[in-house]
């Protein structure tokens, strides 16, 4: 029969229509996706970096998530409430994956792992819960229809395809965190062992970077590789604005041909460059130096950087530098006090698209340079990696090599993203 509506205090209320049979088995299936991933992940964790024999219940956590599905698309109509419908899904994931594991999820008993074992449970039973109250977000669970079933695998796909893409970059550098922490005896004794005593003295803990920046000279990489990289972003944007600005805005011969030509520079490897350069460079007595580098870094990022920002100085209006012509500004300063300003999203993407590419480049860091003295950090790894210097050295090198740029990139991502997007739409 099919629900029919009441008064309460003289106003209708809309009728609580129960999820449609495919809505539910949609949520179970879900669930069960979502359960197994994330009992996959923990398994893992609980292995690798807490050194516990944990095992993975696949088929209970999938038992437990599609439980977990029924009872959202179940109790969701009724209180209206996402949160509510998660919080209470979470309730019954816990109770059903403790019961099915005989108080021992995991493998792990509660009180023999305490840090793994039931948290672990409270983990499984809320995540399942939140990707499943994520990928039904905005839908109803009473019409669910085909476009309904679509949005949800869309969400599903991507929601696992990020998961996996963040395991696959995250878990390298975890093992290199873990290596630079760890004494070589351990090291040696287990290489698979991923787990970290964090109890122990501060001082046995960060041994390896201190043994860097003592005896490696890694402080004064730091501030070459901070010197090439700032020099590399100064000279490159001093040469791509005008550049972009001329093949955006002005009209001269071969500007057309000069626009769409910009990147076949990396049509060539850069090995093919290194070897005629490497010449060139010792009979000018360049290499060996850091105005070698100099040369090279902005020659190679200036392509892009023109690229970039000439397609964000189509975008922009002509009317406003039009106005600050008739009003008797000059063209250069038309760019200086209208264009750059509005610019400023591209400029700080382009400047950090080149500072990553300085601040990582190898090839002709190795091959031009021979002084320990000028080493970038780049080229500072490559004197860590032989048989005599113990490899945590080398993991603690490479991750001070990669803390500063990934800690830049996440602050400035926002700006990347929309110099990288700027210029693709018209009007």
């Amino acid at each position: 029969m099919p629900a029919v509506s009441h008064a309460t205090n003289g106003h209708r209320v809309a009728p609580h229509l129960p999820a449609a049979p495919r809505a539910i088995a949609t949520a179970a299936a879900v669930g069960a996706l979502a359960a197994m991933l994330v009992v996959a992940l923990w398994s893992l964790m609980a292995t690798l970096a807490g050194g516990q024999a944990a095992a993975m219940p696949l088929d209970r956590a999938a038992v437990t998530g599609a439980l977990q599905g029924v009872a959202f698309a179940l109790i969701l109509p009724r209180r209206k409430d996402h949160r509510a419908a998660e919080w209470a899904a979470a309730a019954i994931g816990l109770a059903v994956f403790l019961g099915l594991s005989g108080l021992r999820p995991f493998g792990l008993g509660i009180v023999e792992s305490w840090f793994w074992a039931l948290p672990g449970a409270a983990v499984v039973a809320w995540a399942t819960a939140a990707m499943t109250r994520a990928a039904f977000a905005g839908l109803s669970l009473a019409d669910f229809r085909r476009l309904q079933f679509e949005t949800v695998l869309v969400r599903v796909v991507r929601g696992f395809g990020i998961a996996f893409f963040t395991v696959m970059v995250a878990f390298p550098f975890y093992v290199m965190v873990v290596s630079s922490l760890k004494p070589q005896g351990l090291l040696m004794a287990d290489p698979l062992d991923l787990s970290i005593d964090v109890f122990q003295p501060l001082g046995d803990l960060f041994s390896a970077y201190v043994e860097v920046f003592t005896n490696f000279n890694f402080g004064r990489y730091i501030l070459v590789s901070t010197f090439v990289s700032v020099t590399t972003v100064i000279v490159t944007l001093l040469l791509a604005i005008p550049g972009a600005y001329a093949v955006a805005r002005l009209r001269f011969p071969g500007r057309v041909w000069m626009s769409q030509s910009i990147l076949l520079v990396y049509m060539f490897p850069a090995i093919v460059l290194v070897i005629p350069l490497y010449s060139v460079f010792s009979l000018m007595g360049l290499r060996d130096s850091l105005f070698g580098l100099l040369i090279v870094y902005p020659a190679t990022t200036l392509p892009v950087a023109l690229y970039m920002l000439q397609g964000y100085f189509r975008g922009l209006p002509h009317e406003l530098e039009e106005a600050g012509l008739i009003d008797g500004a000059s063209r250069i300063g038309v760019i200086l006090r209208i264009t750059l300003p509005l610019s400023l999203p591209a400029l700080a993407s382009v400047a950090l698209y080149v500072f990553m590419i300085a601040w990582n480049e190898f090839l002709f860091a190795f091959m031009f340079l021979d002084n320990p003295a000028i080493f970038t950090l780049s080229r500072g790894i490559v004197s860590l990696d032989t048989s005599e210097v113990p490899r945590q050295y080398l993991m603690a090198g490479s991750v001070i090599v990669t803390v500063p740029v990934m800690a830049i990139f996440l602050y400035f991502e926002r700006f990347l993203v929309t110099g990288l997007t700027a210029g693709s739409v018209k009007g």
